[in-house]
């Protein structure tokens, strides 16, 4: 794992790495110490599928250490491998919630396939206003260059694993790595849920269907 993370900086302007910086609206139980055990255990699978989204958002991985996963999910105990026993993540008086995060796990489980899944970012860095981490924004190109070398090193670590773009920038991302992915969805947000269920659920039936 430390190869995988070992190449993302750490303290950039308007990009937050949530298994080195610090968040003030986390709890001090939930450092980057602790994400990165959470990451550990989440990445511990023989995955059948790469879920390769743009960055993470503020209300989602800023918090939890993984792709599309957000602090309500992890209290639910709704992610596999990540047995948190009910324990909160952030000051925040109720659990961060975010949207995408809540729409990718609930297609996984319709599909019977969230504990055969590693999720991971183009980027895997926050990209925030700089003065206002409570905020996403797109990551530019050079951006993305930084996300490089560790989403090349977590492809080689699942050979076998199917890999799904999610949104536009994680397919650009895998093409200028030379990477074909099995499938190209929609994100699920912006009204984009519903399109994001049916790419899943073609993806993984031409899976089985193979």
């Amino acid at each position: 794992m430390l190869e995988l993370i070992g190449s993302l900086p750490s303290g950039w302007p308007g990009l937050f790495n949530p298994w080195a910086d610090i968040c003030a609206d986390d709890l001090d139980t939930n450092g980057p110490a602790a994400k990165r055990a959470r990451l550990a255990r989440h990445l511990d699978c023989d995955a059948r599928f790469i879920l390769c989204g743009e960055a993470p958002g503020w209300q989602g991985m800023r918090h939890t250490g993984l792709a599309f996963t957000s602090e309500r999910l992890v209290v639910e105990g709704a992610v596999p491998r990540v047995d948190e026993q009910g324990s909160r993540l952030t000051t925040r008086e109720a659990p961060f919630a975010e949207p995408s995060a809540t729409l990718v796990w609930r297609s996984l489980y319709a599909l019977q396939i969230a504990e055969q899944v590693v999720m991971w970012n183009a980027v895997p860095l926050h990209p925030f206003v700089i003065g206002s981490p409570s905020t996403n924004r797109t990551p530019t190109d050079g951006e993305l260059g930084l996300g490089k070398q560790a989403l090349q090193v977590l492809l080689a670590a699942y050979p076998k694993a199917q890999v799904i773009a999610v949104g536009k920038k994680a397919a650009e991302q895998l093409a200028r790595l030379g990477v074909t992915p099995a499938a190209a969805v929609r994100h699920p947000a912006n009204g984009g849920a519903r399109a994001f269920a049916e790419g899943m659920q073609a993806c993984v039936k031409a899976r089985r269907q193979g």
